[in-house]
């Protein structure tokens, strides 16, 4: 990340490390508003290639400047997750937005049993997102009409799953690694492997490790990148109602 206006301007690919509770868009508000605040921009063109949900953490592209002209080409990019689901509930939402409800039993199912239902979902497969997402129908994000209690039919679409490993397996827990395609929900996934396996499973942590050749190891937080600011001298005052951790998360 090369700290100059002209660099902004012209356009620039920043790794951002999304924290837990942030929204896509408030990661983006946060590095348009220091920017701005560090050059005297009144504007400057930010967008994300790729949403992650709030309740996921990791690797956000966010694009500036002319740069924000390549986002479709990122957002084609091969993804990877690792994250965690829990057997034996279900939640409307698929992960812990919702609360979960007991759906079937868990402690009969073994490790090959376990491995040979994940083969199922490698390769072209058809998915459903989940209802409480942001795919529009007839011109509505489909949360909005699951928070009224709305259960709209979506069609299933295909994606493209390349692995779903699983590197630890403490029933009802399981960390799981993920390589996939463009659309692909590890939320409706994880709700898929449970359906299969007849003890339902939702997703209770995620975090996006890849995209393309972009790696989070190196990637900072909208803070971080903030602190990065201060320190070689640009003046970024402290903005907690748009930038900074939001209250209750650490």
């Amino acid at each position: 990340m090369e700290l100059s206006k002209e660099a902004f301007l012209e356009g620039q690919v920043l790794l951002v490390d999304k924290p837990y509770g942030w929204s896509s868009f408030q990661a983006v508000n946060a590095i348009r508003w220091t920017i701005r605040k560090a050059f005297g921009l009144r504007k400057i063109k930010v967008g994300h290639a790729g949403t992650l949900d709030p309740l996921a953490t990791g690797l956000l592209l966010i694009c500036t400047g002319r740069k924000t002209k390549t986002i479709a080409e990122l957002q084609g990019q091969p993804k990877e997750y690792t994250g965690t689901l829990v057997l034996g509930a279900t939640t409307p939402s698929y992960d812990l937005e919702t609360e979960p409800e007991p759906f079937g039993p868990w402690d009969h199912l073994e490790e090959a049993y376990l491995e040979a239902s994940t083969q199922k979902f490698l390769g072209n497969i058809q998915q459903r997102p989940p209802v409480f997402s942001a795919v529009k129908k007839d011109g509505k994000r489909l949360y909005e009409l699951a928070r009224k209690g709305e259960t709209p039919d979506i069609p299933a679409r295909s994606v493209q799953v390349t692995a779903f490993d699983l590197t630890r397996i403490a029933l009802p827990e399981i960390d799981f690694r993920v390589a996939c395609g463009k659309g692909t929900y590890i939320r409706s996934l994880v709700h898929d492997f449970g359906q299969d396996l007849g003890s339902g499973a939702y997703l209770s942590a995620l975090k996006r490790t890849k995209i393309g050749d972009y790696h989070v190891y190196n990637a900072q937080t909208p803070n971080e990148i903030k602190g990065i600011f201060r320190e070689a001298g640009y003046p970024i005052p402290p903005d907690k109602s748009k930038g900074e951790l939001p209250r209750g998360i650490k």
